[in-house]
C-alpha cells in the first residue's frame, strides 16, 4: 500500500526543540521504529496507529493551518509512503522538517526538507545504529542533534562533529 501510511497521532502544538523551538507546527508522528533508545520517551509509537492515506494526512495538516510540519516516530523512513509525503507537503508550501533517527537512508529525500538527524550517543544503547554515509547528505539547514547522559556521550559527540566537520556544515543541537 504505497499511498497509504501508519499514523500515531497528528496534532498542532508549539515546537520544543531544535532550531524551531518556540514556533507553531503540526506534528505528524508516524508508527514504527527499528531501535530501542534506553532513554525513548514515545513506546507508544512502536506499533500504536491507524492507516491513512495519504490524501487524508495532508488534508489533516492542511486543516491544522500551520505552514510547518514535523513530521517524526518512531522512524518515519521505516514506511516507504513517507519521502512522497514529504515532497507533498513541500508542494503544498510547508516549511517540512523530518525528524530521522539516521538509520535509514536518507539520501533521495526532497531537497527541500530540513533534515533532524539523531545521532544516537552510547548512552542510548544504540550508538552502532547510524548510518554514516547519511552525514555526507547533511545541508546547512539541517540539524545533527545528540542526546547526553553523560560526559562519555559528550566526547563520543565531540569527536563525531570534528570528524565530520558539522560545526561548518549544518545546526549542532546537544
Amino acid at each position: 500500500m504505497p499511498d497509504t501510511l501508519i499514523v500515531n497521532e497528528i496534532y498542532r502544538t508549539i515546537s520544543g526543540e531544535g532550531i524551531t523551538a518556540g514556533l507553531p507546527c503540526t506534528i505528524v508522528r508516524l508508527t514504527g521504529c527499528n531501535l530501542r533508545c534506553k532513554w525513548c520517551d514515545t513506546t507508544y509509537a512502536y506499533d500504536e496507529g491507524q492507516r491513512q492515506s495519504l490524501e487524508e494526512i495532508i488534508s489533516r495538516v492542511n486543516h491544522a493551518g500551520m505552514k510547518l510540519s514535523l513530521i517524526t516516530g518512531g522512524e518515519p523512513l521505516l514506511q516507504p509512503a513517507t519521502p512522497r509525503l514529504l515532497e507533498e507537503l513541500c508542494n503544498a508550501g510547508h516549511t517540512v522538517l523530518l525528524e530521522t533517527n539516521g538509520s535509514m537512508d536518507i539520501s533521495g529525500l526532497d531537497k527541500r526538507v530540513i533534515i533532524c538527524m539523531d545521532v544516537k550517543c552510547p548512552g542510548s544503547c544504540q550508538a552502532d545504529s547510524l548510518r554514516w554515509e547519511n552525514l555526507d547528505y547533511i545541508k546547512s539547514q539541517d540539524e545533527v542533534k545528540f542526546v547526553l547522559t553523560d560526559r562519555n556521550d559528550y566526547e563520543y559527540a565531540r569527536k563525531i562533529i570534528q570528524d565530520a566537520n558539522l560545526i561548518e556544515r549544518c545546526n549542532v543541537i546537544f
